[in-house]
């Protein structure tokens, strides 16, 4: 197992590095610039700032000298925030992204893997069809439609929940952690549903039933384990997307969360914090599809079997 770690770290940092690479020259290659969007400045104060900032230099020393910073770990500073680097920035809108995102992979468990698990069951009943037809729709939907829609249904037009905000007003997390967590719901009800199919097809299974078990006690007992494998395995890119999916939900309700300091650098041509979240996010996928990988070779013992013949 610890060579398989190893090995799977050792292989994210070349990834880690071309990501940053790849980022650094498509942002610098895009029209525009960090001062564009300022009053209009003097020529001596322009070349000011960009002698601060070192964005008169050679274009592949600014490339060399950023690589060099990033692998001590620094970020550097925020050319919209002037008085914050982009660690603090991150740091800063981190929590709140964490908060909406387990919120919303709670709530997409709690509602895809029973749905799932209904369906398997009642396979081609009724009790299949529509929540499986529902997740299919859920699927489709974006959230940047979904998020207008709940708010403007529960938000304005029967004043349930507020439309805004994050941790100053009671119910304030309800309506960003749905939306973020819908889609994913939906896709854990169908896989879910998949796994538990192949489970249930199962010789013990058969066995189980033979024996005159009830199915709540096969379902929970002996199907479980083998049939949320395949939710396990989708947990790691899952988690990874919606930390890195959410600016979208931050920005429709006022999240502030690491997302929505991603579009504001998006929008005011912030280098440094384009870049910095851009790798950060990086590195939250490759992360939590490590430990993804650790659980599902953890909960499988024919995988954990071969990594030890491997050795």
């Amino acid at each position: 197992m610890f060579l398989f770690i190893l090995k799977r770290v050792l292989q994210a940092i070349p990834v880690l590095l071309l990501v940053a690479t790849v980022t650094f020259f498509m942002v610098r290659a895009a029209p525009g610039g960090p001062f564009d969007k300022d009053r209009a400045i003097p020529p001596e104060v322009l070349t000011q700032l960009n002698k601060r900032y070192h964005l008169d230099d050679p274009l592949w020393k600014q490339y060399m000298d950023y690589m060099s910073s990033i692998i001590q770990g620094d970020f550097g500073p925020s050319f919209k925030f002037a008085s914050h680097s982009v660690t603090e920035l991150i740091a800063a809108g981190l929590l709140p992204t964490l908060e909406l995102s387990f919120y919303a992979i709670l709530f997409a468990l709690l509602v895809g893997l029973p749905t799932g698990m209904l369906a398997a069951i009642k396979q081609n009943t009724l009790l299949d069809y529509v929540p499986m037809s529902t997740a299919m729709i859920g699927i489709c939907m974006p959230t940047f439609v979904l998020g207008p829609i709940l708010l403007l249904v529960f938000g304005i037009w029967l004043g349930w929940l507020p439309v805004a905000g994050w941790g100053q007003i009671p119910g304030d997390k309800i309506l960003p952690s749905i939306t973020l967590g819908s889609v994913y719901a939906a896709y854990i009800a169908r896989i879910c549903r998949g796994g538990m199919l192949e489970i249930l097809s199962q010789d013990y299974i058969r066995t189980a039933r033979a024996k005159g078990l009830s199915t709540i006690r096969i379902v929970l007992v002996h199907a479980l384990r083998g049939g949320i494998t395949p939710v396990i395995s989708f947990l790691g890119p899952a988690v990874a997307g919606l930390l890195a999916g959410s600016f979208v939900v931050e920005s429709i309700f006022q999240v502030p969360g690491l997302g929505r300091y991603y579009v504001i650098a998006a929008f005011n041509r912030d280098y440094t914090m384009i870049l910095g979240c851009t790798i950060f996010f990086a590195f939250l996928i490759i992360l939590f599809n490590l430990l993804a990988d650790i659980v599902q070779v953890w909960l499988n013992p024919k995988l954990r079997q071969e990594l030890e013949e491997r050795g």
